[in-house]
Order: C-alpha cells, then structure tokens, then sequence
C-alpha cells in the first residue's frame, strides 16, 4: 500500500517575496521597481507595505535572506578539519567556480552597497555585517595559522576577494586561478605557505 506524500508547507506571502527580490535585485539590480517585484513575486503592493514599510527594507531583508545561503556555498563545512591555509583557499576556490558561471554578478552584498551608495541604507548595514563576517572568518583561520597579524590578513584576504569578484563582472569571464593565486600570494607573504601535508 502506498502513502500518499505530504503536500510542500506553503510558501509564505514574506518568503515569496524576499525570494523573488533576491533573484531580481541580483541579476538586474535594486533598481528594479515595485510593480515588477510584486508581479515577478504574485504579490500586491498593498500586501507588500503591509509586510515591510519601504522598497529599501525590502532589499536589506532580501539580502538578510540570501546570506546563510551564501555563506555556506563560500565557507567550508563546519567539520572541514583541513589546515587554515587550505580552508581559506577554499572560498577563493569556491570564488573561482561561481565566476565561470553565466549568471553570476558578483558578491551581492557589495553589488547592493555600491548601488544604494548610502553607508546608513539598511542595504548598506546588512552588506557590511556579511563582509565583516567573511573577514572574521579569514581572521580566525590566520589565528589559527600563526599569522603575525591575523586582522590585517583577514583584511587584505577580503579586499582580494572582492576585487577578484568584480573583476569577473567587470570583464564579464571567469578568473582562471587568478583569485586563488592572489590569496595565495597573500597567505605566503604572512608566512602561511603551503605544507607538504596541506
């Protein structure tokens, strides 16, 4: 005998709409209008005011929403049990492979910030919390290594990032190790080089 299977949780009117801000303000920018976001997400504008008191609070949320996902395709797992300098190579790697696809547009958070150009546009505060959280990640992992000066190669890593991440938008192509050499560079100069084992 065969059980039916139990129908999907609805999606909720909130989710349909961050869902579809995330896939529209990335691929086409923040820009994009209401009318077009209500219609991209079957959802009116009055439900959308109802939930949210501006268009700006809907794009810091959208990004709110994206970021875990985001996160954990850059980071390596929780039990990655490699050496720092391959966990922080790890996100340069992961960096490398989102740049050759064809709808890639970069880092979404910077994307946002630079369009919203405001550094108090709510956009803005969820950006910089999900870059600072990249660079803690970077930090932790030179601690870890030994790194003289883990905040300034936690910096320095971030910067590489995202200039590697824009110059695939700007030239419109992959990166071709460009990024993973860089980092590399990077870890090498603060004395994190690679290990046999590693």
């Amino acid at each position: 005998m065969t059980h039916p299977t139990p129908a999907a949780a609805p999606v909720s009117t909130r989710d349909r709409l961050l869902d579809a801000a995330a896939e529209l303000f990335y691929r086409e920018g923040v820009g994009v209008g209401i009318d077009a976001l209500c219609r991209r997400a079957g959802v009116s504008k009055r439900s959308m005011y109802q939930l949210f008191g501006s268009k700006d609070e809907v794009v810091a949320a959208s990004l709110d929403r994206r970021a875990p996902a985001y996160q954990a395709l850059l980071l390596p797992p929780a039990d990655d049990d490699r050496p720092p300098r391959a966990r922080i190579l790890h996100v340069f790697e992961r960096l490398e492979e989102s740049a050759a696809e064809p709808d890639f547009r970069g880092c979404p958070f910077v994307a946002a910030a630079v369009e919203v150009k405001s550094p108090e546009h709510p956009a803005s505060l969820v950006a910089r919390r999900n870059k600072d959280a990249l660079t803690a990640f970077f930090r932790r992992e030179a601690e870890r290594a030994g790194a003289a000066d883990p905040a300034l190669l936690g910096r320095q890593l971030t910067v590489a990032f995202d200039g590697a991440s824009a110059q695939a938008v700007v030239q419109a192509r992959g990166l071709d190790g460009l990024a993973v050499a860089t980092a590399a560079a990077l870890l090498d100069a603060a004395g994190l080089r690679a290990r046999p084992e590693d």
